[in-house]
């Protein structure tokens, strides 16, 4: 009989083997670009002619579902059936990838073809998210390879929209809830803490997006003749937005706020130990909630940034009064929050400080909404052992991640616990260029994922 350590022994030697270089580069050369008009027809064929024909090879049926709200953007949905009485994982992974900025990567870099070098491996999607799906269905296929069965049920659903707020993900899950209906959710994407640290998520925090805008004229108009006399709609959104937090950042509206954190989370969280790479900014200890740790700021607590200003012509200042000013703004915020009061707990705030000419305008990309898996999951205490059971280390494990994914779709609507093994590291260069994966993580990532389909397929539903 095969046991775990020879599994775990052929994953390493499919690696050896090039197989899954092989198979990432074929995959990376696909130019997925979700934010183009003119990737449609690569964007259906990354399902159709790479990822279909490497499911059914694995004895999966597999589904292509076309998208009711962004038709170019389908779904790849396939499901591996062996048995009613096992337990079945629902795998999660986006193909599409964001622009690839050919002409900013460096010297013998190309986005659109793999490059190993120095222990990284380069590529537009090596690691958000080609080869994190990549390396958990090669694991999938060395289990098979070694066991003759997986012993325990999968479904996959693959997208081509997330860098574009996935639309259409919901919608699709909706109309095809019994094919996808599993006992959790285990999927790869975002960073691990630190590289060489494996790490858990069980969700993540919420986004909402808005731009705050002041517009009191139509044209602009010449300081000299006009200044003191009109009103500034830049002064008046500086200030504005300035009653939200006070000057180092702490959140001024309790809605936007959670309660308290949850004792079982300030336990995960206090775990944590944040590692910095060269690259990495300095932190700000000031800044943010006053009293927390800077892991309960990332991890357990909500925050505010401006992300973009305009007034005038920034590009070409000229000697006037502007006649409107426009602030592209987010709150990210966990479990705790009610999304739904988070822009009208703004409006009450603008109007009660004076700036009811403010107006809040929700953007149509980059809402989500925050999960969190009970730490005490049983599903998570199996990851969590079957992870030490293979690399000796023990994961650092997040409430939830930092940022955002479209987790609720899973937790919410396919109402299922949801465990996130990041294969993907802090500098990784995700949506910038030279985008890599580190050859350390791939291989410990692929240990991780056999071992524990491993154990999955181990143990029989009770």
């Amino acid at each position: 009989m095969t046991t775990r350590e020879q599994a775990i022994a052929a994953a390493e030697g499919y690696l050896r083997e090039g197989r899954f270089l092989t198979d990432l580069e074929r995959r990376i050369a696909y130019r997925t670009e979700s934010q183009r008009d003119d990737r449609d027809k690569i964007l259906r064929s990354y399902l159709t002619e790479e990822m279909a024909p490497t499911l059914e090879r694995l004895g999966f049926r597999t589904h292509l579902a076309e998208n009711p709200v962004t038709p170019k953007v389908p779904l790849l949905l396939a499901e591996r059936i062996e048995g009613q009485n096992l337990p079945t994982v629902l795998i999660y992974g986006h193909g599409d990838v964001l622009h690839g900025m050919e002409s900013d990567w460096s010297d013998g870099l190309d986005p659109w073809g793999l490059k190993e070098e120095n222990g990284r491996l380069y590529g537009r999607g090596t690691v958000d998210n080609k080869g994190q799906h990549s390396l958990n269905i090669a694991a999938i296929e060395v289990i098979i390879e070694t066991r003759g069965k997986l012993g325990f049920n999968v479904k996959i659903v693959l997208e081509m929209g997330e860098e574009i707020g996935s639309p259409g993900l919901a919608e699709v899950c909706r109309t095809h809830s019994d094919l996808l209906a599993a006992d959790v959710l285990i999927a790869s994407d975002g960073p691990r803490l630190a590289d060489t640290k494996p790490t858990l998520f069980l969700g993540a925090r919420g986004a909402r997006n808005f731009d705050l805008t002041c517009t009191l004229r139509k044209r602009a108009y010449h300081s000299g003749n006009w200044g003191g006399a009109l009103a500034d709609p830049a002064i008046i959104l500086a200030h504005a937005i300035a009653s939200i937090t006070d000057a180092s950042g702490r959140i001024r509206i309790p809605e936007w706020k959670p309660k308290d954190i949850p004792q079982l989370v300030r336990e995960l969280v206090a775990a944590l130990e944040l590692e910095s790479a060269p690259a990495d900014p300095s932190i700000d200890p000031e800044w943010g909630e006053p009293g927390l740790s800077t892991p309960e700021k990332l991890f357990a607590w909500s925050s505010f940034a401006v992300l973009s200003m305009h007034s005038g012509r920034p590009e070409a200042p000229v000697n006037a009064i502007s006649g409107a000013a426009t602030a592209h703004c987010q709150l990210r915020f966990v479990v705790g929050v009610d999304g739904e009061r988070i822009l009208p707990a703004l409006r009450e705030h603008l109007d009660n400080a004076g700036f009811s000419q403010v107006e809040i305008v929700p953007s149509k990309k980059g809402s989500f909404t925050p999960t969190r898996t009970a730490p005490d999951n049983p599903w998570v205490t199996l990851v969590r052992n079957s992870i030490k059971d293979s690399t000796g280390k023990t994961a650092s494990i997040l409430p939830n991640l930092g940022g955002s994914l479209p987790n609720e779709v899973f937790s919410e609507i396919l109402g299922m616990p949801t465990v996130w093994i990041p294969h993907s590291h802090p500098s990784c260069a995700q949506h910038a260029p030279d985008e890599h994966m580190l050859a350390d993580v791939m291989r410990e990532g692929l240990v991780i994922m056999t071992g524990l389909f491993w154990d999955i397929g181990s143990f029989q539903r009770q």
